[in-house]
């Protein structure tokens, strides 16, 4: 079973945004004729790089864990300045999940494939055709 990462999902109010946002950079790239992926960059490489391949980077939206990406690869690359970094490709396909609260943090953390959230479609009946508010409340209330 893949491994999986958590990050916070920094300039996101809902997954909806977080969709817009890869939907412009994906486009951008199909215009400058670059390949179509989605890439999140990050400064450290994960020590735990090769297990993450398959699995999913969850995203945490104003302090709940909401969706997720499946990653197809983790690349060292050197930016212009001369700095080392990570880039982790996923396939820019959002998936909700269940929300889950969890507080700011610094970096990634990891998930096991039995501790991460189930995907919204297999939770309880209805519940992905809800409004993303909504299921954010009834979570907050702790109806969800």
């Amino acid at each position: 079973m893949a491994l999986n990462l958590i990050k916070l999902c920094v300039g996101c109010d809902s997954v909806a945004d977080l969709e817009e946002w890869i939907g412009q950079k994906l486009k951008e790239k199909k215009r400058r004729r670059q390949k179509p992926e989605h890439i999140h960059t990050t400064r450290m490489l994960p020590k735990r790089a090769g297990e993450l391949i398959g699995g999913s980077l969850y995203w945490v939206i104003r302090g709940q864990v909401s969706c997720r990406e499946t990653i197809l690869d983790i690349r060292q690359t050197t930016g212009k300045d001369g700095i080392r970094r990570c880039q982790i490709v996923m396939d820019g396909k959002v998936v909700p999940v269940e929300p889950r609260p969890y507080r700011a943090f610094q970096g990634w953390r990891y998930y096991d494939g039995k501790d991460a959230p189930r995907d919204l479609s297999k939770a309880a009946k209805g519940v992905a055709k809800m409004p993303e508010t909504m299921r954010r409340e009834l979570r907050e209330l702790g109806l969800l």
